[in-house]
């Protein structure tokens, strides 16, 4: 059954989605942004089927919020103030609790579908959109005894037919833990390469000398600072704890430099390396 759709934001996510619905189902999709030009792009490189504005929410099955996680909450509940009683609406941000308390008391909550696919690149906009981003990859669902039966059924079958391994979890446990995952993890790539780029002024000795290590752990200082500064000040309460760890671990490590003490650097490294199973054990 051909769906019609509504992705409001067309980076490299909600391209993505766009691309996958309109390609993997078959569905009509409508592309909603404020850039004007992103559209435009969208629209020229087959992602969506037509440029639309928001009004276009008013008679969509399926409602997508891919836009900055500082603007998500306010446009959720304006898309629920709109939208026909059998829609879906779900957001892909990657911090959730924020918008689980802004639509909790909203008439139309059940509909509303919190949801992060663990999935992406470092770069951005529409030409950053990828068919097949979503493959093998983890879905979380967030709150999901807030919304309804129906659709959580129908956001399942969506991420499913994906390719995607969904997970459940609470809103306010998924912020923390992403705080460590994944949002230290840019923070760290982005102040790497400010490091070096303060320290090494000779750019050609930064091309000639990074490694594949150096390029491998500052690939996310690639991405687009507009959609990960909010993303950093909207879970700064996790945020900050995941840094004091994270400092306190470089200041011990900086001592144990200084101290010359072989044994318990390559102790320390030996402990992390388990890191190495871990993942192993999640790519399998």
């Amino acid at each position: 059954m051909n769906k019609k759709v509504a992705v409001i934001g067309l980076g490299l996510i909600g391209g993505s989605l766009a691309l996958e619905m309109k390609k993997r189902f078959d569905w009509t999709v409508y592309g909603v942004d404020s850039n004007i030009e992103n559209a435009k792009k969208a629209l020229e490189l087959g992602i969506i089927d037509e440029i639309s504005d928001f009004s276009i929410v008013e008679n969509a099955d399926v409602v997508v919020i891919a836009i900055p996680v500082n603007h998500a909450p306010d446009m959720a509940l304006r898309v629920l103030d709109t939208i026909k009683n059998d829609a879906l609406v779900f957001d892909v941000g990657s911090t959730k609790e924020n918008i689980c308390k802004k639509v909790v008391k909203h008439s139309k909550r059940v509909n509303f579908v919190a949801v992060h696919p663990i999935a992406g690149t470092e770069f951005s906009g529409p030409e950053a959109a990828i068919f097949d981003l979503f493959d093998g990859k983890v879905n979380i669902i967030c709150d999901r005894e807030l919304s309804s039966e129906k659709s959580i059924e129908k956001i399942v079958a969506i991420f499913d037919d994906l390719n995607m391994r969904t997970i459940f979890m609470n809103s306010k446990e998924h912020d923390k833990h992403i705080a460590y995952v994944s949002h230290l993890s840019h923070i760290s790539s982005f102040m790497l390469g400010k490091t070096v780029l303060e320290i090494e002024k000779n750019e050609k000795n930064i091309f000639d000398m990074a490694g594949s290590g150096f390029e491998s752990t500052v690939r996310l200082a690639k991405s687009s600072p507009k959609m990960w500064s909010p993303i950093f000040v909207g879970n700064k309460e996790n945020i900050l704890t995941s840094l004091d760890g994270f400092i306190n671990n470089l200041k011990v490590f900086k001592e144990l430099i200084e101290n010359e003490d072989t044994e318990a650097l390559q102790n320390s490294m030996s402990e992390t390396n388990y890191i190495k199973e871990i993942l192993n054990g999640i790519k399998k």
